[in-house]
């Protein structure tokens, strides 16, 4: 993981500078559409990645172990992002987190390689049992690379990251997707596919009422580019509701931008429920909690911490096991665990035993955590599979599950079923 560390290595002297579709059929694309934190999970799912783009869908058991599933292509393709070497990205192939996400009971895919999001339906009576809803929507930007769907809304967004930079959005309903709105513009000066890891989109999410959408994108201090917390309302045409129906939601395209104090590098986020806060890596350093003003949209760091002998920590899932979030690193195989108050290191899981070179994205479910390593072209892809039943402080490897034949140094995201 040279690549990440070389691009890397400059940021400690910059920083010193910086003071989920469906839960009832809808019709139409006009239509707009619990608390499952103890839940366990039923599926995880993650992209291939390759040249033909698919779903994996890996049954969970009763005892939290998964198993062998489905592939299903997305109809488009995907993609892999450059190093400043101009090598392969792999096996950060997208530079972000959340590259698919489910809402419902239906997962929404991007496609970096043919700039296009697949919505795709999960099976009431088998959760590997998936079909693509429609054909794959064009996207006005380029190399998608993250996705944010919002049930309540009925709205799905995408991050892209190339020389078309930015974030649009659709409606989606039973039938399937509604064309992309136009692009709310990120001014990133990057080409197709990106140069990164810096310098591009890390992750689109919805606030925890989904009233907001959130996006984090990293910087590059060497060449003095900063990095940015983005926030676009949700808004609703007309004055309510009228016999029953719901108006017509929207995410604006008026942005609230802001630079939390002490960040350069923002990653993979996520919501801590029952706040206004939301917990976020960043490469540079570890992690910070940000505060964000539920009007303005405002990101202002209450805490960061640093987490020590980190390439560059970039995802994160927050687990209702342990109400602590787990952060993870493509460059080192560990499970590191981390306040969700102030962001100090409480743990940490070495997993070097397994065999795999690091991790990538990562779901919380229950009273286990999922996260994917998607190897480096020589060790085979896998998911390793975290007890962490016992609370803070009690990870333990119970699976380490490999995915040769499957997927392999492209595959990106994760996401869980409940």
């Amino acid at each position: 993981m040279s690549f990440i560390l070389r691009h890397l290595l400059l940021l400690p002297a910059f920083l010193s500078l910086i003071p989920e579709v469906i839960s009832r059929p809808t019709s139409g694309c006009q239509q707009p559409g619990g608390n499952a934190a103890a839940a366990a999970g039923r599926a995880i799912y993650f992209i291939t990645n390759d040249e033909a783009n698919a779903v994996v869908a890996l049954p969970i058991g009763s005892d939290g172990s998964i198993s062998p599933g489905t592939v299903t292509q997305t109809g488009g393709a995907g993609s892999v992002a450059l190093n400043s070497d101009s090598q392969p990205a792999t096996p950060d192939a997208l530079v972000s987190q959340s590259s698919l996400t489910i809402a419902g009971n239906a997962i929404f895919a991007v496609n970096a390689g043919s700039n296009t999001l697949s919505m795709l339906a999960i099976s009431a009576s088998d959760p590997t049992q998936l079909s693509l809803v429609g054909e794959p929507v064009a996207i006005p930007g380029e190399f998608a690379n993250t996705v944010a769907a919002s049930l309540k809304n009925r709205i799905v967004c995408v991050g892209t990251s190339g020389a078309l930079a930015g974030i649009s959005c659709s409606s989606f309903s039973a039938r399937g997707l509604c064309p992309m709105d136009d692009l709310r513009p990120f001014d990133l000066g990057q080409t197709t596919p990106p140069v990164g890891p810096t310098n591009t989109v890390s992750q689109t999410f919805f606030s925890a009422d989904e009233s907001m959408l959130f996006t984090t994108v990293k910087g590059d201090p060497p060449t003095n580019k900063t990095g940015f917390f983005s926030a676009f309302p949700v808004q609703r045409a007309g004055a309510g509701s009228r016999a029953g129906i719901r108006s017509k939601a929207a995410v604006s395209s008026i942005e609230q931008r802001s630079t939390p104090e002490g960040t350069a590098v923002l990653f993979g986020s996520q919501v801590i429920h029952g706040t206004s806060n939301v917990f976020a890596t960043d490469a540079a350093f570890g992690a910070a909690i940000l505060s964000v003003d539920p009007v303005s949209g405002q990101a202002t760091t209450i805490a960061t911490g640093e987490v020590q002998g980190q390439v560059a920590t970039c995802w994160v899932t927050v687990s209702p096991a342990t109400g602590t979030a787990f952060v993870t690193d493509v460059g080192a195989n560990r499970l590191v665990e981390m306040s969700i108050q102030d962001a100090s290191v409480l743990s940490e899981l070495d997993l070097s035993a397994n065999g795999n070179p690091g991790l990538i994205d990562l779901r919380a479910a229950g009273n286990f955590i999922y996260a994917l390593s998607p190897g480096n072209g020589t060790t085979e892809a896998a998911v390793t599979v975290v007890d962490v039943s016992g609370g803070s402080g009690s990870a333990t490897m119970v699976q380490n599950f490999g995915l040769s034949g499957v997927a392999g140094q492209n595959a990106m995201g994760m996401a869980v079923l409940v």
